[in-house]
């Protein structure tokens, strides 16, 4: 299949989950045989051109302002992909959904990953949030495929909108180091410090962690991995919070070699954020191994499971503060979710059965054949019985099988937390 991926800033990811998500599905796409085309943001990618992992990246210019980047560089994202004979075009950010339907002139089918509710994120004006939210009533009409990361959104289009759309998660990489060269330069120590990775944005509420955490006594440290364009007000607004606690560490944005050792040596990860849709870094960091805590938002509860705790998302900074000082004054409960953690990634939020899901999913598209959730498909696996599918399904759930050491444990309704 020739496939193309549109409406991020492109791979190799550095910058959200939406850039993981389409790295992770790519490269493994490739590596099943299929035509990948990756379109990156031109001004955002400089260094990496042409080929990555086997991938077609194809960089495009945009209008480089907080409202018009994505819009202006999927616009001609679109417009490119009408010459270039594409089976599958795939988009994610519901904003993009006006431009969905113009790879189908050329005939591809095409499909947008509707994500969590966007316009309640703090960083948009009325005009913006009003934009967002009529654009998920777009999505509907545009695309031949909505998808849903959880149970959670999926609900919610079909009760406000009426529609129905494919779940199938994000995922995360179970992995881990023993290095320690990146803790020393923040003067860090091992399970010695707690863990926020994410944007610095309004919507992902990093004040009320490190008001939270300013009212702990504890030796411990708080790190705050991350950064943001467009968001210097915020982002000044953070950095004075934490001004008066020596304990608060502002890395900046941490990638590769110094984001798996931050990850891998953390006491606990905090994720405030209260938005309804699922926080790749959330996965990400159960991948690691680490005890999470998370707004009790819905999807965020569905992603934990019994992996994680939460605290109350009607009193964030009084109810985060008594959970963390709970964790800090019982490590064996941290070590009881850290040993949990991990299977829930390997068992279901898990890359390899993600991919051979969507190779199935694409090809039951262009065959018109009836699609299935990933609940489904991986109950399939468990169970043996036959799909009823197209063509290659049969050869996605063999690689599915021998990607795997054993029974999936997760039932099918573990993704619902």
């Amino acid at each position: 299949m020739r496939i193309a991926l549109l409406g991020t800033r492109g791979i190799p990811a550095r910058y959200s989950g939406f850039e993981t998500f389409y790295e992770q599905l790519a490269v493994r796409l490739v590596q099943r045989g299929h035509q990948v085309t990756v379109y990156n943001r031109s001004h955002f990618i400089k260094d990496v051109q042409g080929r990555y992992q086997g991938a077609r990246l194809v960089s495009l210019a945009s209008i480089p302002t907080k409202h018009l980047d994505t819009i202006t560089h999927t616009l001609l994202s679109s417009l490119h992909a009408l010459t270039q004979g594409f089976d599958v075009a795939y988009y994610c950010i519901v904003g993009n959904s006006p431009l969905v339907w113009i790879p189908r002139l050329a005939g591809a089918r095409t499909l947008l990953n509707v994500d969590g509710e966007d316009w309640s994120r703090e960083k948009w004006g009325a005009f913006a949030r009003w934009y967002q939210r009529r654009c998920e009533r777009i999505a509907s009409w545009v695309a031949d495929v909505l998808v849903a990361d959880a149970h959670g959104v999926q609900q919610r289009y079909r009760e406000v909108y009426g529609v129905d759309t494919v779940f199938v998660p994000y995922g995360a990489n179970v992995q881990c180091t023993e290095d320690l060269d990146v803790l020393a330069r923040w003067e860090l120590q091992p399970r010695r410090y707690v863990l926020y990775v994410g944007r610095l944005v309004p919507e992902n509420a990093s004040e009320f962690l490190i008001e939270a955490f300013k009212g702990l006594e504890t030796d411990m440290k708080l790190v705050i991995v991350g950064d943001a364009p467009y968001a210097d007000s915020y982002k000044r607004q953070l950095h004075a919070i934490g001004a008066s606690d020596p304990r608060v560490v502002f890395t900046g944005y941490a990638f590769g070699r110094d984001y798996r050792q931050l990850s891998s040596h953390a006491y606990l990860y905090v994720q405030p954020s209260g938005v309804n849709g699922t926080r790749p870094a959330l996965l990400d960091q159960m991948g690691f191994g680490n005890c999470v805590v998370v707004r009790n938002s819905l999807v965020n509860l569905e992603v934990i499971g019994d992996c994680g705790t939460f605290f109350d998302q009607h009193h964030p900074a009084a109810s985060l503060r008594e959970v963390l000082a709970r964790l800090l004054a019982h490590p064996e409960e941290v070590s009881g979710f850290r040993d949990r953690v991990r299977s829930r990634i390997e068992t279901y939020y898990n890359w390899d059965w993600i991919a051979a899901f969507y190779e199935d999913l694409f090809a039951r598209i262009l065959r018109r054949q009836r699609l299935i959730s990933y609940d489904e498909f991986l109950e399939v696996r468990r169970s043996g019985s036959p799909m009823g599918t197209a063509a290659t399904s049969d050869e996605a759930i063999g690689r599915l099988t021998d990607l795997s050491s054993g029974p999936i444990g997760a039932t099918k309704g573990s993704g619902r937390g």
